[in-house]
């Protein structure tokens, strides 16, 4: 009797995924369209992680001239990597998610969408991981660089999602714990990030 093959449905967990912060920098925020949500959807993520045990990687480009990450993401219980490659898949990152993180899915969102995250998108495909791009997280300056780097990151194999659709999926009921915890961190949604929108 033949066997059917299971599709790959990207289903997510807390106790095997990563969050990928990639450069939510200072000196981006006059660049970015709606780089004051981007950063609110960042920090309300990374504190869902710390309330379920997730482990945040968090990147800078170049931060001598570029600038830390933004004040309003408190990136304080992240690992925080330097790098001027694009990908957020450099050799100091790789060896923390191989010795440390023994994950193999990554929710991953910030800027740009087309450089940076698409990289980082791509390396982790090509290395076997289960790939989840926020895209209410995840923005460029131009938004038709954003949206076609959504559907290349699609037809290479991530999956575009939103922050909520994340969030609720890891909870998986509302008996879970932290669930109270967390639906106080969303219940006010986040104001527009431009998706649907022109610029």
């Amino acid at each position: 009797m033949a066997t059917t093959q299971v599709k790959n449905l990207g289903r997510i967990a807390a106790s095997s995924c990563l969050f990928f912060l990639c450069d939510m920098q200072v000196k981006f925020r006059p660049a970015i369209p709606h780089f004051e949500e981007l950063a609110k959807v960042s920090n309300r993520m990374v504190q869902v992680a710390k309330l379920l045990g997730i482990p945040v990687v968090a990147t800078e480009q170049y931060p001598k001239g570029l600038g830390h990450t933004d004040d309003a993401i408190d990136i304080s219980s992240a690992r925080v990597f330097d790098k001027t490659a694009f990908s957020m898949v450099v050799p100091a990152v790789q060896d923390v998610m191989e010795t440390e993180y023994t994950r193999k899915t990554v929710v991953l969102f910030g800027i740009e969408a087309h450089v940076c995250v698409s990289q980082t998108a791509l390396d982790l495909l090509e290395k076997g991981y289960n790939v989840h791009v926020v895209a209410d997280g995840t923005s460029s300056r131009s938004q038709a660089d954003r949206c076609i780097a959504f559907e290349r990151l699609k037809q290479s194999g991530a999956f575009i999602t939103t922050s909520e659709a994340i969030v609720f999926e890891l909870l998986g009921d509302s008996k879970a714990p932290f669930f109270k915890d967390v639906q106080a961190l969303v219940k006010t949604p986040v104001a527009d990030t431009g998706l649907f929108k022109n610029e």
